[in-house]
């Protein structure tokens, strides 16, 4: 077995406080799998969280591996580990550490990759499905025909965010940079308003549910196009409740582990049913240039790390 390298961060900062370790190989407790990792999805959590944006919700101890869901394969196994075995191929949101080459991982968020999906394409999924769906479903309560306006609609959580919507029977509106209109209209949302050329509020009216995946000053105006008694989902603004209009909700959502959802979505994904983006794959020495595309505008869908490369 080859030795461990991690990306890590030893302070708050910049791009460079991310440093390439060699670190031990850990041994898995029970009920936990010791991964070799092949792939790991990149979030816009890396970025805020190696500036110390969001110190109070996620403290860090020093030094500290970002990533936070991975693809790979099961090297080793501990006690009461039921669900799998060595040589599983595996997926999942793990919290912190996929940046590395091994890590060990709770068993329960995990799933098995099906077949037809490759590592890159699995690494894709788990952070950005459940997000979607946790915030259309569990905190939005999504009704068929309800008007739904999904805000950065292109990125990896909006374009699965359309696809539910859709499903579910909703009349989906979206935002999207120019470039990236046509893609969002061919995940068959409805109306796609080009933030750049357009205000929102002009084209979107009577929305039952706001899906807000950017903040700032686009959060801010949401509150005005609602119906009474509408809502906005926010996975930007922890204190969204406190900031909602009169007769409005706000909703704040942190996605959790789902191991029985993520596997159903998974399958769909690698029948065809549903469209995972990938805008870019980078090797383990791109990590510090992709997080901060993260922070930028970038291609639609994720940027996913390949260990392989």
């Amino acid at each position: 077995m080859q030795g461990n390298i991690a990306y890590r961060i030893h302070e708050y900062g910049s791009p460079d406080v991310l440093e390439l370790d060699r670190i031990p190989i850990p041994t898995p407790g029970p009920r936990q799998l010791l991964v070799k990792v092949r792939a790991a999805g990149v979030n816009s959590l890396d970025w805020q969280v190696r500036q110390g944006f969001v110190k109070d919700s996620y403290p860090m101890n020093f030094p500290a591996t970002l990533g936070s869901e991975l693809a790979g394969v099961v090297i080793a196994i501990g006690d009461q580990v039921a669900r799998f075995k060595v040589g599983d191929r595996v997926m999942g949101p793990i919290g912190f550490g996929a940046y590395s080459n091994y890590v060990v991982v709770p068993q329960a968020p995990l799933c098995l990759i099906p077949p037809g999906l490759t590592d890159v394409q699995a690494a894709a999924i788990p952070v950005a499905a459940l997000t979607a769906w946790q915030a259309l479903h569990a905190a939005g309560a999504l009704h068929p025909a309800q008007r739904v306006l999904i805000h950065g609609a292109a990125g990896g959580v909006g374009g699965f965010a359309v696809q539910f919507a859709k499903a579910a029977g909703a009349i989906v509106f979206a935002t999207a940079a120019t470039e990236n209109v046509d893609y969002v209209f061919s995940l068959r949302a409805d109306e796609v308003i080009d933030y750049q050329n357009a205000r929102f509020e002009d084209r979107a009216e009577a929305i039952d549910l706001v899906l807000d995946l950017v903040g700032g000053e686009t959060l801010d105006r949401s509150w005005h196009v609602l119906v009474p008694g509408g809502a906005v989902v926010s996975t930007t603004t922890s204190d969204i409740a406190e900031r909602a209009s009169a007769g409005a909700r706000g909703i704040w959502l942190s996605m959790k582990p789902d191991a029985d959802r993520l596997n159903r979505i998974a399958s769909d994904v690698a029948l065809g049913r549903l469209h995972s983006q990938i805008a870019e794959v980078d090797g383990i020495a791109g990590l510090p240039a992709a997080i901060e595309l993260t922070r930028t505008a970038h291609a639609p869908g994720k940027i996913v790390i390949d260990f392989t490369r």
